[in-house]
């Protein structure tokens, strides 16, 4: 079992940036897809950013790219996600998830562990 932990939430001003981190709890992580994903009050769940298990292949929702960077550091059992120029649409909560394998796709379906989820709320 692996849990995730993600940090790095907050309030930040239209146009401001946020880094997102998830710690995990197991170094097994380091052969696994990992993602973020993000859900507004009243919406669904959506894909934002993953990242293949060696860092080589990322993917990005359209509305994020240009603007989030997924990145991981495996020596240290995390992933995260750098938001810049962030717009008040950006406002959800932010959760990490881990995909038994070595590269997943946008479908939270895919995904074996999830974090509790930070909040990111962008004011207008």
């Amino acid at each position: 079992q692996v849990q995730l932990v993600e940090s790095g939430g907050g309030l930040v001003q239209t146009g401001g940036s946020l880094r997102l981190s998830c710690a995990a709890s197991s170094n097994t992580v380091s052969s696994y897809t990992m993602g973020w994903f993000r859900q507004a009050p009243g919406k669904q769940h959506e894909f934002v950013a993953t990242i293949s298990a060696n860092g080589g292949s990322t993917y990005y929702r359209d509305s994020v790219k240009g603007r989030f960077t997924i990145s991981r550091d495996n020596a240290k059992n995390t992933v995260y996600l750098q938001m810049n120029s962030l717009k008040p649409e950006d406002t959800a909560v932010y959760y990490c998830a881990a995909s038994r394998t070595s590269y997943s796709g946008p479908y939270p379906g895919q995904y074996d562990y999830w974090g509790q989820g930070t909040q990111v709320t962008v004011s207008s």
